[in-house]
């Protein structure tokens, strides 16, 4: 599959996000006795802090309990004081669309990479349910985290089109988006369903399933 620049710029950033996360881990367990950011250059603390709290975030939002987010509990989880917080987001809603964006963008790069229907099911499947975390903040808090009600309709779009680009079975470029609109609707309930357990099919019965309805 051809990579568009857009797509390979959007990979570029979740490579960049991953190496700086493990870098940031590796300095706080090597340096913990001389300092939390020992080790680790000036220029890229920002950028870490910034990322450590998205991951936090991520948590928190997602949490099995539902949404328990605060701007407190944020820097207690992340081991960071609200200094830094306010370092990177004006406030709790910019924070926590930027946690949202965060799990949409891995899903787009996750589906974009994939060669085939199955692989990509299969993929979104691992990075989604097998992680309910990231499932429950891309499928779930959009209902009822109010920062995010327009977040998710702004999303919602670029999934269509991703999805619209590889019917490319399809010539009718009204026909495709129509199509692609109409599946990611049914696979969005089905993922939200299975997330909650309420569908009560097997893994396999489930990526199956999803797969059929690609081909």
């Amino acid at each position: 599959m051809v990579v568009l620049p857009a797509e390979s710029s959007l990979a570029t950033r979740i490579l960049t996000t991953h190496v700086v996360t493990m870098e940031f881990r590796r300095a706080v367990q090597t340096g913990q006795n001389r300092g939390r950011w020992s080790g680790v250059p000036l220029e890229s603390r920002h950028a870490l802090r910034r990322d450590n709290l998205v991951a936090a975030g991520v948590q928190l939002l997602g949490g099995a309990g539902g949404p328990a987010l605060t701007v407190r509990a944020v820097c207690r989880h992340a081991g960071l004081t609200e200094r830094y917080f306010y370092e990177s987001f004006a406030d709790r809603e910019h924070f926590v669309r930027a946690v949202y964006d965060d799990v949409c963008t891995r899903a787009m790069a996750t589906l974009t990479s994939a060669q085939t229907p199955r692989e990509a099911v299969e993929q979104f499947v691992e990075l989604m349910v097998d992680d309910p975390v990231r499932g429950r903040v891309l499928l779930l808090a959009p209902a009822v985290e109010p920062a995010l009600t327009r977040s998710g309709a702004e999303w919602m779009p670029n999934f269509i089109e991703l999805l619209q680009r590889k019917l490319s079975r399809i010539v009718d470029p009204v026909l495709q988006k129509l199509v692609a609109t109409s599946l990611i609707g049914a696979l969005t309930g089905l993922f939200t369903a299975y997330l909650n357990g309420r569908l009560g099919a097997t893994r396999k019965q489930f990526i199956d399933y999803c797969v059929n309805m690609l081909l």
